[in-house]
């Protein structure tokens, strides 16, 4: 494990380092660059060649990523989007937090709901071109 890593587990170690992201019914363009934009900041379970695909028939598609917050790679850049896009985060407060804050790099981000458990909460975003 890396010192980067070791200190963010030593500061938050109630908090787990990781947020599932569901894009919520968008083009599929614009749930790439999403994932594109966390792929950048962030180590995630999808591949740079993981695209996603229309599901035929679907009248709301929703696509997920699990990302691991404990190392910031870099600043996501700026990417554009066709149209406002739903993101869903759910997650321990400072994992939630610092994704949120890694997006706002890349899109305009806007803060639609939150709840609140005791370890984790989720939230809703909406994310436009900068």
């Amino acid at each position: 494990m890396n010192s980067a890593a070791q200190a963010s587990q030593t500061e938050h170690p109630e908090h787990p380092d990781e947020v599932l992201v569901e894009v919520v019914g968008c083009a599929t363009h614009d749930a790439h660059a999403v994932f594109s934009a966390l792929r950048e900041s962030f180590v995630s379970d999808r591949s740079a060649n993981d695209v996603p695909k229309e599901v035929n028939g679907a009248t709301a598609t929703v696509w997920t990523v699990t990302v691991d917050v404990s190392e910031l790679r870099a600043e996501a850049a700026p990417r554009p989007l066709s149209a406002p896009v739903t993101v869903d985060l759910q997650g321990g407060y400072w994992a939630v937090d610092r994704l949120r804050k890694a997006l706002a790099h890349a899109f305009s981000v806007r803060v639609m709901g939150t709840a609140a458990g005791d370890q984790e909460k989720e939230v809703q975003l909406r994310l436009e071109t900068l």
